[in-house]
């Protein structure tokens, strides 16, 4: 028991030596963000989103140099690409009202908007990148969206986009009262 407490300040005073130490020379992080917003510009949008298609795409993008090795990233990319119609182009003379009929006459379909979800898609793996990895991984991101834009507008979302128009629209335009609804595309 004598040793305990001839032992017990000696214990005592390295405890607190280490916690005034550590918290002495620890190094202490903390984040700081100002921000300061400004609207830059306000848009009326007279878009109906009727299509949304998600894609995947798994890209290998490479970028070889006379001196330097290949270097190599492999993406898992998550993209989306939606297919709208725009009502602000509808104008009094699109609409035709004939007895219990309405005749609308409705823009072509376009292609609102395709995109990269940048928080589901990964860098699944890179090679030989080094300190080009960050440009590297930028070029294979906007070499995946290109792609995804040029097969998008290849697949029928177009059509689809038509389809979901008449299949939204026609109840709305039947509950105004007629009987008889037909769409066209200008």
């Amino acid at each position: 028991m004598k040793i305990f407490f001839r032992l017990l300040p000696w214990l005592i005073l390295i405890v607190a030596g280490y916690l005034f130490i550590s918290k002495k020379f620890s190094i202490n992080t903390s984040v700081e963000s100002k921000h300061q917003l400004l609207v830059e510009k306000i848009e009326t949008i007279g878009k109906l989103e009727l299509v949304r298609y998600q894609i995947s795409d798994v890209l290998e993008h490479k970028n070889k140099t006379d001196f330097l090795p290949e270097a190599s990233v492999l993406l898992i990319v998550k993209a989306e690409a939606v297919g709208c119609i725009d009502l602000t182009k509808i104008t009094r003379d699109d609409i035709r009202i004939d007895a219990d009929t309405a005749v609308v006459n409705l823009p072509q379909p376009e292609i609102c908007y395709v995109k990269i979800d940048h928080k589901n898609s990964r860098v699944y793996d890179t090679k030989m990148a080094f300190f080009r990895e960050a440009s590297l991984v930028d070029e294979a991101y906007k070499a995946a969206e290109a792609q995804v834009s040029a097969e998008v507008k290849k697949s029928n979302i177009l059509t689809q986009t038509k389809t979901n128009a008449t299949t939204v629209l026609k109840p709305i335009i039947e509950g105004l009262g007629y009987k008889s609804v037909r769409f066209t595309f200008e």
